[in-house]
């Protein structure tokens, strides 16, 4: 085929992956093989690789996604995103309709539709192709997530049929359907990670990875419920909805039009049952005013529209029976009792475990074997006990006896003075304790030790090549491939995996060794402000708690943990496999920042955030991330966060730009100057002058004070 034959079969292609794509994604009708649209799509990615100056940016192929890492650009809306006000009973809902058509003066239709429990995003549309879609962020602006975005099944790359406006908006939810959260969390569980808490924070977690084929992988799913925009093809909310599902939009089709309060009200109980068959998390009713007359009629407070509300469902719960407490150990000792339920149905999903949290809270609700117990599943994981049913409480029943004794290595339980929970002491000889120590050794964000899940982890425990975390780096490739499950491809890639982990950065292996309370921020301030493992270890209390955000409690656990002889000689061993135990000494390109805290925020020209960041600790400076008192001035590029410009103006912290941040590290000796401008050399210490007095509240604001120095 020639070149001319080669693009036309690609239009071909796009044309008609983007058909089976609709098919699928939003008629739930499979017209193809698997296999087939598996040979089109590769067919179309070759002809892309081909010409890559007639790849289309809205391509099926973008369906799958891409490993490039990609930073959120922050953009206006062409039409703010408003919130909803919202109401939670009947006379509430009254209330509001009353008011409605009292002010409207006639008859009024509303429009009533499911709340999606997910996360609002705005998708824009130039003459008939998806351009870009924004988060809500704070209703003006939200960041740029259209590469994630495009490999959702369900949102069109491109309209199909006719009288949509030249430019639009549509806004809608993405949701994670219950199917796709819970083979995530199978994923993240066997990977050794903590699962997801629910289908929302899933959901908007997934659209803010940094890879759009993390997100392909993930399952999302999106419905439309609302268009903005100059031009739409009615004055009706109804009629509008249905014109974009004509265009090829997934929109809802548990929608009705209701002509009073009765009819709103039977569509909100015949839902507040039914949405429990649904695949996905519903939280509410929205209602709105259909005509668009009306609506401008009605108006908007500063915050919400006057013509819609959000009908909230009260948080879903099931009765069922109390059959006995199972006790779970975690990595650091805590005891956490959870109930066995006969199975019930809630929230879309068969639960038959719950958590009572503790030993307090099994008390202050009297819970006892045997007891009819109600359980809900608002944003946990596993549902919670909230109330008994006394009135179906067995005549023979007892109070519940709380353990005194760890149910796998029989220690005797503590409980710390101020903590709910119980633990066990037996930090070496508790089984659970010992796995989970290495769980969270290898897990991603830690040592990231890939091909050792959970799974594997107690498989080598059991075999007994596992005791603690340094014995991961004597691993023998031999008995590693003569386990069930493995052979000598995966042993392979595991020691690979660990070999690599000894380039783990000392903040990291720091969080790595599961000392109680210190997490990844406070690994990384203990890093910072030790700059090796053995100072941390010879501090004392009131040593350590000079360190940023680290407080008694957290520094009587690091003291108690190398007070422990194991822990000293597992210290040992890793030091002896090559981990790194101080933080690495980088040599500044100067001292122009020295004992600055500055905090990043915008899109620079040429310069990634990273770059920024990384220039900041060349010249001595330390990064942070919030804006607090403790900050010394902000170095800001195009987009700046509003709520953080607000924060920063309210505490009377200074902004830099781009280039005011430039001329002032480029004036130290030790800089390379070669691309800066003579005469920003020469002011340079004029402008650090200025700095030097950025946490003084007196002082004038930085813009007016740098304007005739630089330029």
């Amino acid at each position: 085929m020639n070149r001319h034959d080669d693009i036309k079969r690609m239009r071909e292609l796009e044309q008609l992956l983007d058909h089976y794509n609709h098919k699928y994604y939003v008629e739930s009708i499979s017209e193809v093989s698997d296999f087939e649209f598996d040979t089109l799509l590769r067919e179309l990615q070759d002809l892309e690789a081909q010409y890559p100056e007639e790849a289309d940016s809205n391509s099926p192929t973008k369906r799958v996604g891409s490993d490039l890492c990609s930073e959120f650009e922050s953009v206006e809306h062409l039409f703010p995103m408003q919130s909803l006000s919202n109401t939670y009973s009947s006379e509430e809902l009254g209330e509001w309709i009353e008011r409605v058509e009292r002010e409207i003066g006639s008859e009024v239709e509303f429009v009533c539709e499911l709340k999606f429990d997910g996360t609002a995003i705005s998708l824009r549309y130039e003459n008939g192709a998806l351009q870009r879609a924004v988060t809500r962020g704070d209703g003006q602006r939200g960041d740029d997530v259209t590469n994630n975005v495009r490999t959702i099944g369900s949102v069109p790359l491109r309209l199909r049929g006719e009288g949509y406006p030249t430019i639009f908006e549509i806004r809608g939810e993405i949701v994670m359907p219950y199917a796709s959260f819970e083979k995530l969390n199978r994923e993240r569980e066997a990977a050794g990670e903590a699962p997801m808490a629910n289908p929302r924070n899933a959901a908007s977690g997934t659209l803010k990875q940094q890879s759009s084929q993390v997100v392909a992988r993930r399952g999302l799913d999106c419905t439309l419920y609302q268009l903005a925009g100059e031009g739409l093809p009615s004055e009706s909310h109804w009629q509008n909805l249905e014109a974009a599902r004509s265009w090829g939009f997934k929109i809802s089709e548990h929608t009705r039009i209701c002509r009073s309060k009765a009819e709103v009200e039977e569509f909100i109980a015949y839902w507040d049952v039914e949405r429990k068959a649904l695949p996905y998390a519903t939280d509410g009713v929205v209602i709105k005013v259909n005509s668009y007359a009306q609506q401008r009629a009605l108006g908007s407070t500063a915050k919400a529209p006057r013509w819609a509300v959000a009908y909230k469902f009260q948080a879903e719960r099931a009765l069922t029976r109390l059959l006995s407490v199972d006790f779970q150990v975690g990595r650091t000792g805590a005891i956490t009792p959870v109930a066995n339920l006969e199975p019930v149905q809630l929230a879309g999903t068969v639960v038959k475990r719950a958590s009572i949290h503790n030993a307090d809270q099994i008390a202050a609700l009297d819970i006892r074997l045997g007891d009819m117990v109600y359980v809900e599943k608002g944003g946990e994981i596993i549902p919670k006990i909230t109330e008994v049913e006394l009135a179906e409480r067995p005549a023979d029943s007892k109070p519940f006896e709380y353990i005194t004794h760890c149910p796998e290595c029989g220690s005797e339980l503590i409980r710390y003075e101020g903590e709910a929970k119980h633990y066990c002491p037996n930090e070496s000889g508790c089984p659970p304790q010992i796995t989970g120590r290495i769980i969270h050794f290898i897990s991603r964000k830690a040592m990231n030790i890939e091909g050792l899940g959970a799974e594997t982890v107690e498989l080598l425990w059991q075999n007994g090549m596992l005791n603690n975390i340094s014995d991961i780096y004597n691993l023998d490739a031999i008995r590693l491939a003569a386990l069930p499950r493995l052979g000598e491809k995966s042993a392979t890639n595991i020691l690979e995996s660990i070999a690599k982990s000894k380039e783990v950065a000392f903040e990291r292996v720091l969080f790595a060794l599961g000392i109680r309370f210190v997490g990844e921020t406070t690994a990384k301030y203990l890093a910072s402000h030790f700059q090796t493992l053995d100072a941390i270890a010879a501090a004392n209390v009131e040593e350590l708690a000079e360190a940023e955000e680290v407080g008694s409690k957290i520094a009587d656990a690091i003291v108690g943990y190398f007070a422990d002889e194991k822990n000293r000689e597992i210290i040992e061993r890793l030091r002896k496999a090559g981990l790194k135990f101080e933080l690495e000494r980088k040599e500044l390109r100067s001292r122009a920042l020295e004992g600055k805290s500055v905090v990043i925020s915008g899109k620079f020209e040429g310069r990634s955030r990273d770059d920024m960041k990384r220039l900041i600790e060349e010249h001595g400076g330390k990064n942070l991330a919030a804006v607090s008192a403790n900050v010394d001035f902000i170095v800001a590029g195009d987009n700046m966060g509003p709520a953080k410009r607000q924060k920063a103006e309210k505490l009377g912290v200074r902004i830099l730009n781009e280039a005011e941040f430039m001329a002032l590290i480029s004036s130290a000796e030790e800089f390379n100057v070669s691309d800066t401008k003579t005469e920003e050399r020469g002011k340079v210490e004029e402008v650090r002058a200025i700095v030097e007095v950025a946490s003084t509240p007196k002082a004038e604001p930085m813009e007016q004070a740098v304007q005739g120095v630089l330029f």
